[in-house]
């Protein structure tokens, strides 16, 4: 077996051989990889978010399944004025706090950051999850907690509830909040590429936003200037994917946004791949169902699903993921390996 350069192509070889980080470039400058890039992501238990632990914790995980980039998953909070605080009503809003970017919250999550960058170097994109302001919003609208896992689909819960009452007693203290956040989560995303990731990985979801509690246009009108804010704070950025979480009620509105990339569970949510291929601009990332056929489906369900992703994309190259997260608890690995393994088979 040939030797895997670090920095992509190897002289040499019959069939040349890529790295992680040749392919996803490859795919994201509309060229044909060796072979398409893959990847895909779960949360990890509190204990393995920090420090040392979480560096672990990817390192295990990319090289177990051997992923061609890395998504840093992010599940620290957003720094509170106090332990405890929580959002209850729109007054609550003036009392977030003015963010640097370096608040212990984030400065945690920028040291795993860091000791993966130093661990990476040249072999992986690493692309550092960022919720969008809305999405960190409503989870203010609770007290802090360390559970997290996949996205449900189709329900609003208290937290949405709380955002309708405080949109109808002071939209502009909302938006004001929106923009504060953003402009917290703008340093942080820029403290990523420093710290040195490629890219962000920037979570937004409209079917929480546009709800008939919270009036028509509310996502174009609060938070998309927000998201965009974010994006341009880390233009340079050579991967910069964009997810499109839940089921979008206007997919087409992310379409412009300056992304190297757009995740988001075509499987489940829409549109497809061959549709998407129509009108998307950025690389497509996408092609795996996380709460179908990855936990209950076979490995050869899994593998057909890589295969008709690729059916689907034609001659344009993609990266294969999943639409979110998946539950580690609920996934068979054999499932796992019958992803990683079609997509070994795949030729570009």
């Amino acid at each position: 077996m040939a030797e895997i350069c670090p920095h992509g192509w190897c002289p040499g070889d019959k069939i040349a051989r890529m790295n992680g980080y040749a392919r996803v470039l490859a795919v994201l400058r509309g060229q044909r990889p060796d072979r398409p890039p893959v990847s895909f992501w779960h949360h990890f238990r509190p204990e393995q978010t920090r420090g040392p632990a979480a560096v672990d914790a990817h390192l295990l995980h990319l090289r177990r399944w051997d992923l061609d980039f890395l998504k840093v998953m992010n599940d620290t909070d957003f720094p509170r004025p106090s332990s405890g605080w929580f959002v209850r009503s729109a007054a609550d809003l003036a009392k977030l706090p003015e963010c640097t970017g370096e608040e212990p919250e984030f400065a945690a999550e920028l040291e795993v950051v860091r000791l993966l960058a130093d661990r990476l170097a040249g072999q992986v994109p690493i692309t550092v999850t960022v919720f969008n302001a809305w999405a960190v919003l409503r989870r203010l609208c609770r007290p802090p907690s360390e559970e997290h896992g996949p996205p449900t689909l189709g329900l609003l819960d208290d937290r949405d509830g709380t955002i309708a009452a405080m949109l109808r007693a002071d939209r502009a203290a909302v938006a004001e909040a929106l923009q504060r956040i953003g402009s917290a989560l703008s340093k942080f995303a820029v403290a990523c590429l420093e710290a040195g990731a490629d890219g962000v990985f920037l979570s937004v979801r409209d079917d929480w936003v546009d709800t008939p509690a919270n009036g028509p246009g509310t996502y174009d009108e609060l938070v998309r200037p927000v998201d965009l804010s974010i994006l341009s704070a880390v233009r340079g950025g050579r991967f910069n994917v964009l997810h499109v979480c839940g089921q979008a009620r206007d997919f087409r509105r992310f379409a412009d946004y300056p992304v190297q990339a757009v995740n988001w569970a075509d499987r489940y949510a829409g549109p497809s791949i061959a549709q998407a291929a129509g009108f998307l601009r950025p690389a497509i990332c996408a092609g795996l169902d996380n709460l179908g056929t990855m936990p209950t489906g076979t490995p050869a369900d899994c593998a057909e699903q890589v295969r008709d992703a690729l059916r689907q994309a034609a001659a344009r190259s993609i990266l294969i993921a999943p639409g979110c997260t998946y539950d580690p608890q609920a996934v068979p690995q054999a499932n796992l390996e019958a992803i990683a393994q079609a997509v070994r088979s795949a030729s570009g």
